[in-house]
């Protein structure tokens, strides 16, 4: 008789999305670049924050704050829920990211010609 795994029946929403990131570096891209074109409607600069968050925690956390030169503690704080993280820390995880697995990442600064 061979036992079978029983999977459970739900998981943390957090913990799912990480799994994804983990399978798929390029879906980190597609999934930081939506969350950066919202990060000015309700709610999205807290998306943005869980967003970040996330693809650290799928690229290994104590990696990204090391590489980062910032104290694990400092990054878990710093996108958290009620992160609040300096342009040094957010330009520092992103440099990081791109270099750990998110290939091609890139902030830059465009035109929304609709405002224009």
């Amino acid at each position: 008789m061979t036992a079978t795994r029983k999977l459970p029946a739900s998981r943390p929403h957090d913990a799912a999305v990480v799994e994804l990131l983990k399978a798929d570096p390029d879906f980190a891209n597609e999934y930081l670049a939506a969350a950066l074109e919202e990060a000015d409607q309700p709610g999205g600069q807290a998306a943005l924050l869980a967003a970040l968050r996330h693809v650290a925690e799928a690229q290994g956390m104590a990696a990204v704050a090391q590489r980062a030169g910032i104290p694990r503690e400092t990054l878990y704080r710093a996108l958290g829920p009620k992160g609040n993280p300096t342009v040094k820390t957010l330009l520092a995880v992103l440099a990081v990211l791109a270099v750990l697995g998110a290939a091609g990442l890139r902030v830059a600064v465009t035109r929304d010609n609709a405002h224009a």
